[in-house]
């Protein structure tokens, strides 16, 4: 339990020592107007109390992620709290924060637009079709998740099926209508939710006080299957950084009244988001058996490894019914209330792309229909087949990942051109795009290239990203 407290510890000082540091490099101003106060349009651009921003910051960016995602980090022992840590304070949060900050800066800008205004008009159609891909993506995917816990909690007449359906409805609602109509009403009520899940677990942790991996006893563990480089790093995404979030933070850049509440909206999000991945890598680690990732029962019965089901279970024993039945809701909501926000995000790209305004009901209509049709298909596919959701959920957390990696070059041009720190952005932006070209061409569902194949093409291009940035540099500097 002494890494694990640390680690809690590190997180929140994280907050207010760095997190106060990366705000003063931003330097935001309480003088300038904010886009929901500069033209509010009663649909995306109203402004909205900030502890709601908060929430809804929280549970947007809060999907499977830092708690599925945790779980199948548990492999990594020891290993995964130091990403989580590192990660969210010198990567994920600061991600989160600039891209955030500078949407408002931008009048809002989605993310796309704020790539291709650093990293060019070419960049920006790329990246943008990418981003509307990974938004279909997480739509699909934080579809079966919380249908399968929704199922497994009701009678059986209402199925997997009925619940996705039921979600599903819920998502093209929550795209279409005003931000505050369903999404500003909701919201607080799910955070509650996870929250008291996260705070239950943390405290059973010290109720209990299992033997957890202490980082003296080294990384990882005997039960490790896969290289943690760069393995644990796109198995714990959301919990640490995720690309996803860039695309979520201009919606509540639409929303705010004042820039200086950006640190806590943005960065102390993620942080929340952190502790809550911390959180579930402990537990998962402790329920970590000798054949996998698997559940040892009170009853000593060994179940199977499944992230919706490893969740469950230790809701269910260490909360009781009651704490079980609230702990189950805030993973429920957490997914449920990514998946609408991505939706909504993919309509706010595509119409800030074709300048297409979004007042008119009839407009925002048209721009959904061929999303909703794209994610439906994709939901299909992940259904009729029993490999579908995995192969899905692959390719959604590298793609996610690459995503980072594109916002963090971007934020770190824009640092260099105002004569700012760059190297808080550069660094992790190098790492990042170190872990996601080695993944591509190691795993499985990318190239199946040897290991020494996939460190070295890594690490090429990693090397290439940091010339092109020197001569980049140079260049800006002469000219």
């Amino acid at each position: 339990m002494v890494t694990f407290t640390l680690a809690l510890a590190l997180l929140i000082g994280g907050y207010f020592i760095y997190g106060r540091y990366i705000e003063r490099v931003f330097s935001p101003d309480s003088n300038r107007k904010t886009p929901a106060v500069a033209h509010p349009d009663g649909v995306d651009f109203i402004v909205l109390p900030n502890w709601k921003i908060f929430m809804i910051q929280f549970l947007n960016i809060a999907g499977l992620g830092p708690i599925f995602g945790a779980i199948m980090g548990a492999q990594f022992g020891t290993a995964s709290y130091l990403w989580i840590v590192l990660g969210t304070i010198f990567a994920g949060a600061v991600h989160d924060y600039f891209s955030g900050m500078l949407s408002i800066r931008k009048d809002g800008e989605s993310l796309p637009e704020i790539v291709g205004r650093y990293l060019g008009g070419t960049t920006k159609q790329i990246f943008g079709v990418f981003t509307i891909i990974l938004m279909v993506l997480v739509g699909a995917v934080f579809v079966s998740g919380p249908a399968e816990l929704l199922a497994g909690m009701t009678p059986m007449s209402m199925d997997m099926l009925f619940w996705i359906i039921v979600i599903f409805i819920y998502y093209m609602l929550a795209t279409l209508l005003p931000i505050d109509k369903i999404i500003g009403r909701i919201y607080p009520i799910f955070a509650i939710a996870l929250l008291f899940m996260a705070i239950g677990i943390l405290v059973m942790l010290y109720v209990k006080n299992p033997p957890l991996p202490e980082m003296w006893n080294g990384f990882g563990t005997k039960y490790e299957s896969s290289p943690i480089f760069p393995m644990m790093f796109i198995s714990i995404a959301c919990g640490a950084i995720s690309g996803f979030h860039a695309t979520q933070s201009p919606l509540m850049a639409r929303c705010m009244k004042n820039e200086k509440n950006g640190r806590p909206i943005f960065y102390g999000a993620m942080v929340a988001e952190g502790i809550v991945a911390l959180i579930w890598a402990a537990a998962a680690t402790y329920f970590f058996g000798e054949n996998g990732i698997s559940y040892v029962n009170e009853q000593g019965q060994t179940v199977g490894y499944s992230g919706a089901m490893v969740a469950t279970q230790i809701s269910k024993d260490w909360l009781g019914s009651l704490g079980s039945i609230l702990a189950l809701l805030g993973i429920v909501a957490a997914p449920i209330t990514s998946g609408d926000t991505a939706l909504r995000s993919a309509r706010l790209i595509v119409a800030d792309f074709l300048h297409i305004e979004q007042k008119s009901i009839y407009k925002r209509l048209m721009i959904c229909i061929p999303i909703f049709l794209a994610t439906i298909a994709i939901l299909i596919y992940s259904m009729s087949d029993a490999e579908g959701f995995k192969i899905i959920w692959r390719y959604f957390a590298w793609c996610n990942q690459t995503l980072a990696v594109f916002t963090l070059w971007a934020i770190t041009v824009y640092l260099t051109l105002k004569k700012k720190n760059y190297f808080i952005t550069l660094l992790p932006a190098l790492f990042m795009t170190c872990v996601c070209s080695t993944y591509i061409c190691m795993a499985n569902e990318g190239f199946g290239l040897p290991a020494i194949w996939g460190y070295s093409i890594g690490g090429i291009c990693t090397l290439i990203g940091l010339l092109l940035f020197i001569r980049w540099k140079k260049q800006v500097i002469t000219a």
